[in-house]
């Protein structure tokens, strides 16, 4: 589902006014390419759309904001695990099948890796994106718990569904935060073991 990111931005062919192909793709990674050179408070959208060879209005057809281009996709990304969440069975029990359900969410390519590890750096360590990604943090975690809630029979307010709604998120998040201080580590594994462990309890 995510971009690979195929090589350093062009400046001075984009620049030199010929036409470029413009995707929300080549977006994200054009504007990766400058946050990493510029730094992301340092970059502006006026940046990436020169680098891209467009116009300010072209790049909000693809994006509303900055923060949009780095997190991509998220609203699709949202409805995919909806869509991972409803196909677990009816018999398996809640844990083994959010483990494997997250588990799945957060697989990519081994040529997307990288790509994937940039954008989690960046929502992850870049304090101008904290208040934006407790939104969608939010979001995320209102999916889990109201999966909980209809598969245990309750209500998304009640604890059960808030709290596992909640561990999700934080066994989520502390297995990326290992991931990216570990270039060995693999994600997957980190996450199997995070979840297990809640479902063992402490």
């Amino acid at each position: 589902m995510e971009p690979s990111v195929t090589g350093v931005v062009d400046d001075t062919r984009a620049r030199s006014g010929r036409p470029r192909s413009t995707s929300r793709a080549d977006l994200e990674r054009i504007g990766f390419e400058l946050f990493e050179r510029k730094g992301f408070e340092e970059t502006t959208i006026d940046d990436i759309a020169v680098a891209a060879g467009i116009g300010r209005r072209t790049f909000f057809r693809y994006f509303a904001t900055k923060n949009d281009l780095v997190w991509g996709d998220f609203e699709g990304q949202l409805v995919r695990l909806r869509e991972l969440l409803a196909a677990i069975a009816e018999d398996t029990p809640i844990m083994d099948g959010l483990r494997a359900t997250i588990i799945e969410f957060n697989s990519f390519d081994r040529d997307t890796v990288p790509w994937h590890r940039r954008r989690m750096e960046l929502i992850l360590r870049v304090p101008a994106l904290q208040a934006d990604s407790a939104l969608r943090y939010n979001a995320w975690r209102t999916i889990i718990t109201e999966f909980v809630a209809e598969r245990t029979g309750r209500i998304s307010h009640d604890l059960e569904p808030r709290l596992i709604g909640n561990l999700a998120l934080a066994a989520s998040v502390a297995s990326y935060e290992l991931w990216l201080e570990d270039d060995t580590a693999e994600l997957s594994e980190l996450m199997d073991a995070a979840f297990r462990r809640l479902a063992a309890g402490f």
